[in-house]
């Protein structure tokens, strides 16, 4: 098969069959990620990285496009088998993908570093709240009604579709905690709220991207194709295992992230002390 044919023309000529192989394979288990918890992109955008002669912008605009294809079939699953609360879901992903939008446009003007140890100190007082309260996400129990519970869910779709634009990983994690903490939805709610979220800060993003060209379609099709298998079995056994399953799986993932962001901050950290 000519694998450079599959990248439409985009002059990535090196392409060998075993990189398309693992990024596919890459595709499928972020999605799979991204079902439960959030923060398939931890395995997704390195994999596009490995890509010979792909630029930054090339593998994040790519990753989103993979990306929407895994989140709208995993907010499709979760809507058929958990029936999440639409009146909250769809008002909270219009604002999420405007949140997006901007902070896509922003992340071309500040680099991410800038964020990266906030975001780091934030996810360590995530997993260090959630682990210390073991029954937290096991029941719903709203904290708010009315109009209130609609502006905090539109708060919490504002700032983390916003993170997601600047930045990314960890984005359905973010809003799972949110959900559980600010709202007081349990696990499986919060997932199922977040992947409608989630598919509308992908959305957004791609808003940004579309017109630059930087997307290579036909390797994001075929991610997308791996991350839509991924995200149905993930949503599937979500549902199936509960809220508790989620919480272990949260906890794992959030501690990936936290030792995949601190390495960056070390590191760039080390390279501007030289």
């Amino acid at each position: 098969m000519d694998w450079t044919s599959l990248l439409n023309g985009s002059g990535l000529e090196d392409i060998q069959a075993g990189t398309v192989v693992l990024v596919i394979v890459a595709g499928l288990a972020a999605g799979w990620v991204d079902a439960v918890v959030g923060g398939g992109g931890l395995l997704q955008l390195p994999a596009l990285l490995l890509v010979p002669g792909i630029t930054p912008v090339q593998a994040l605009a790519t990753n989103k496009l993979g990306s929407i294809f895994g989140t709208t079939n995993s907010a499709v699953t979760y809507y058929r088998r958990a029936h999440p609360d639409l009146k909250t879901a769809l008002p909270m992903a219009g604002i999420a993908l405007i949140g997006s939008f901007g902070g896509a446009i922003v992340a071309t003007l500040l680099p991410a570093s800038v964020f990266k140890p906030i975001i780091v100190a934030a996810l360590i007082a995530v997993a260090v709240f959630t682990a210390a309260k073991p029954t937290v996400g096991e029941l719903t129990a709203l904290r708010h009604t009315g109009r209130r519970h609609h502006a905090v869910a539109g708060l919490i779709g504002l700032v983390i579709g916003f993170y997601d634009g600047l930045i990314g990983p960890g984005t359905g994690s973010f809003l799972i905690i949110a959900m559980v903490v600010f709202l007081g939805y349990n696990f499986l709610a919060s997932s199922a709220k977040a992947k409608i979220v989630n598919m509308a800060t992908n959305l957004g993003a791609l808003a940004f991207f579309l017109p630059t060209g930087h997307l290579l379609w036909g390797l994001g099709l075929l991610l997308g194709l791996a991350n839509m298998v991924g995200g149905y079995l993930g949503a599937r056994m979500a549902v199936r295992r509960g809220s508790k399953f989620i919480r272990i799986v949260f906890l794992v993932v959030v501690g990936v992230l936290i030792l995949r962001l601190g390495y960056d901050v070390l590191q760039e950290n080390i390279l501007h002390r030289a």
